[in-house]
């Protein structure tokens, strides 16, 4: 463990919710924490410089895809992700673990790790728990994540054990091929990942063995695969009791202001989807009061701003009714600008929630911003 990877600044009173910093080798990062995703070493619709503009300090990308193109070699020739992509702050990336299970047609799990087949051209490959460490180095990833196995809401018993099983024996197979890495002078840290699937005992058992594991930070897996968001809660809620306070926390695949609240007060401190940009592209925009779909007839004429209470640079520019006009005749433009939006926002979020932490007043303000966003009052 690195000694002061993260530094708790400040707990909530009423809740497990905190402010903090996490130091790594691209600068440091501040939390909690959203992330946006760079799938492909790129956030769809967006330069680095927008996402510098709205103040982003870490962002994500996917193994499984850059490893199939363009290939981590050629990163690693470039200087690794940050070269590449102009990106001079930090990377987080994801094993591939997901992206591969999600596969069933394509790919085996077995012992030693998974076979598949590229979506690209149906080549064969395979992923073990140290390959995807070097393919993560060699990407220069200033958190990287250990390739674990996933299990969908409402698998049976036995096919959730198998999934702990080889997460956590292929866990401590990653943390042994990153630490030659790191007496190699590679500086990034490595996340093992709670799973367990919905079974309490099983996520208790996962959780602990994870955290006496003895790296820096923790990733939380097996939610938001489908499940009730009650349920969500509930799981969340439960894991996070068996874990280091001391610990960043990460929970993968949560981008909506009512899931990254819920994950604040269960004292996660790092999250990161895709949706904001997704749901961009087809037209949706985050709003103060609810999601606004600009396809709408009543925002033909529409001359006022998407949301009076955001400061992005959309907001400040452009009408309902231009942006309306833009998406109906799919206009680049349209991607461009309702992305641009939705990440300024959830990061304006994050920081109006990081200020509610630090006077001890975040149940409030998840309260009154929820009323709000539910109200649809726009």
């Amino acid at each position: 463990m690195i000694e002061n990877f993260f530094e708790i600044h400040h707990g909530s009173k009423d809740s497990r919710a905190r402010t903090g910093v996490i130091h790594l080798p691209h600068g440091d990062v501040q939390t909690p924490v959203f992330m946006p995703v760079g799938t492909k070493g790129t956030v769809k619709a967006l330069t680095k410089d927008d996402l510098e503009e709205i103040g982003f300090e870490i962002i994500l990308a996917n193994t499984y895809h850059l490893y199939l193109r363009p290939g981590a070699d050629i990163v690693c020739e470039a200087g690794g992700l940050h070269q590449f992509a102009k990106w001079s702050r930090n990377f987080l990336t994801d094993s591939g673990g997901f992206q591969v299970w999600s596969l069933s047609n394509l790919r085996k799990i077995e012992n030693d790790g998974i076979a598949f087949r590229s979506t690209i051209d149906g080549s064969k490959h395979f992923f073990s728990p140290e390959n995807v460490v070097q393919t993560q180095v060699k990407l220069n990833s200033d958190i990287q994540m250990q390739l674990d196995v996933c299990s969908g809401y409402g698998v049976e018993r036995r096919e959730a054990e198998r999934a702990l099983r080889l997460s956590s024996d292929w866990a401590v197979r990653a943390i042994k091929e990153w630490k030659n890495h790191t007496e190699s002078g590679y500086r990034g840290i490595l996340f093992p990942i709670v799973q367990g699937n919905f079974f309490d005992d099983l996520r208790k058992e996962s959780a602990e063995f994870v955290d006496s594991l003895g790296t820096s930070g923790l990733a939380i897996g097996g939610l938001s695969v489908g499940e009730p968001e009650e349920v969500f809660v509930e799981k969340l809620n439960y894991t996070v009791q068996f874990l280091s306070k001391s610990k960043p926390k990460y929970v993968m695949g949560i981008g909506t202001p009512e899931y990254i609240l819920e994950a604040v007060s269960s004292g996660i401190d790092m999250f990161d989807c895709v949706q904001p940009t997704r749901i961009a592209r087809h037209g949706l925009y985050f709003h103060h009061k609810g999601m606004l779909s600009i396809k709408q007839k009543r925002f033909e004429r529409d001359f006022s701003v998407i949301d009076s209470e955001c400061g992005c640079k959309v907001c400040r520019t452009y009408s309902r009714a231009y942006l309306r006009h833009i998406f109906r005749e799919q206009e680049i433009l349209s991607s461009m600008l309702a992305s641009y939006h939705n990440l300024y926002f959830l990061h304006s979020m994050i920081l109006d929630i990081r200020k509610a932490i630090e006077s001890d007043s975040f149940e409030l303000y998840k309260k009154n911003f929820l009323e709000a966003f539910h109200s649809g009052a726009f």
